[in-house]
């Protein structure tokens, strides 16, 4: 055994050793993992009671399995498969090389339809939704037991892939040796309710989930994106796939703390070079989607609610006070103090700006979107304290027409 052979079965040795408690609290302790299908916990040893309903990789096995759980996707399907399939080539064939599986997951619109007239394009109906299972959990894993591909990418109906980027997207996992590959994707939005919410939010989620930490072996942060996963297939069989996170409603961030704590290997960064998406085409879609994933995302919801509220205050309160301030200048001999109490306090405004747009400016968002955040501030608090009180209080919450209790 070579000196790099040793030092390598020394950081898998050490991985294995290593404390690890997930964000999101996934692992019931140090030791053992919560079984999503059989509720009993597993090592990092072993091999989770999922896996054996999972097809290991045989001689039929292709290069790449694309799955797609859409339901009453038919604004966005059309266009993400278009994407995927113009990456057909004659060494990347579609149908040959690697396959798209679109799991129709009970649509009422033409979503159905739409994946049927695409040429190449697979379609499956997502197997009868039982307790403990959310509906995407089980709509992509009706699909990844049929799936062929050595790898497996998960990836959304409302995203747009850039030309190459699936088999891009295979050279940067191996070339970084890992089992779990996900990009955050260039973030679309249209009216002002979205522009000005979104980079609050994503900002957060950059603060709170800093990818160089996510993507760090000996670091504990844990995250992915569900827009797009890039398993190899024995990673995904190991963490024993969607079936160990069946009645997770954030799936992607707890199949990522699985991954990192079996030792699969875990990259996540931004990926506008890869793919775009437009999450919500509704303010009410948006309002939804982020009560249902805030409190989950952000463990702090009602203190972090409470900062944002402190933004508020200071960046539109702090103008007003210093113009009050001005208004009472009443003789030339209080002229002076009241004025210099007015520039502190517009001093104090511009430096509370510059720290805001700091922030802001982490969430990768246009310089126009950035710029009218505060006006979002206030639907931001809104959805934050909204998020908490559906979790910790009613625990039930609402996703295109189904409800999840906790």
């Amino acid at each position: 055994m070579t000196d790099k052979d040793k030092s390598e079965e020394k950081l898998l040795i050490s991985r294995e050793k290593r404390p690890y408690t997930p964000v999101l609290g996934l692992l019931d302790d140090a030791d053992s993992a919560v079984d999503g299908a059989a509720g009993v916990g597993v090592t990092a040893n072993q091999e989770p009671a999922e896996a054996r309903n999972f097809p290991a990789e045989d001689v039929g096995t292709i290069e790449l399995s694309v799955i797609i759980p859409a339901r009453n996707e038919e604004a966005n399907l059309g266009g993400c498969l278009d994407s995927l399939i113009s990456q057909s080539e004659s060494f990347f064939s579609l149908g040959q090389d690697w396959e798209i599986l679109v799991v129709d997951d009970g649509s009422t619109d033409r979503t159905g339809e739409i994946a049927r007239e695409k040429k190449g394009v697979r379609v499956l109906e997502a197997e009868p939704l039982v307790d403990g299972w959310t509906g995407k959990s089980n709509a992509i894993w009706t699909a990844a037991k049929k799936a062929r591909g050595r790898w497996l990418l998960f990836t959304d109906a409302d995203t747009v892939h850039e030309v190459g980027d699936l088999r891009r997207a295979m050279h940067e996992a191996v070339k970084y040796k890992v089992g779990l590959l996900s990009y955050s994707p260039k973030q679309l939005t249209s009216g002002w309710e979205q522009r000005s919410l979104m980079p609050l939010i994503f900002c957060e989620l950059a603060i709170s989930y800093p990818p160089a930490k996510v993507s760090d072996p000996a670091d504990k942060l844990a995250a992915a994106n569900g827009q797009f996963m890039l398993f190899s297939r024995d990673a995904y069989r190991k963490v024993g796939g969607h079936a160990a996170v069946a009645e997770r409603i954030l799936e992607d961030v707890e199949l990522a703390a699985l991954a990192k704590r079996r030792g699969m290997g875990l990259r996540f960064r931004y990926a506008p070079d890869a793919l775009s998406t437009r999450m919500y085409r509704t303010t009410e879609q948006m309002n939804e989607g982020w009560s249902k994933n805030l409190a989950l995302l952000f463990g702090n919801c009602r203190s972090l609610a409470a900062w944002r509220v402190l933004d508020i205050f200071l960046l539109y309160g702090l103008p007003v006070l210093a113009y009050h301030y001005w208004r009472l200048q009443i003789a030339p001999l209080v002229m002076v103090p009241w004025l210099t109490a007015g520039v502190l306090i517009l001093l104090l405004w511009l430096r509370n700006l510059v720290r805001f747009y700091g922030r802001v400016r982490k969430s990768n968002f246009p310089w126009m979107d950035c710029l009218i955040t505060p006006l979002g501030l206030p639907r931001f608090v809104f959805l934050l304290v909204r998020s908490w009180w559906l979790h910790a209080v009613q625990k039930q919450v609402q996703w295109k027409g189904r409800s999840y209790s906790e």
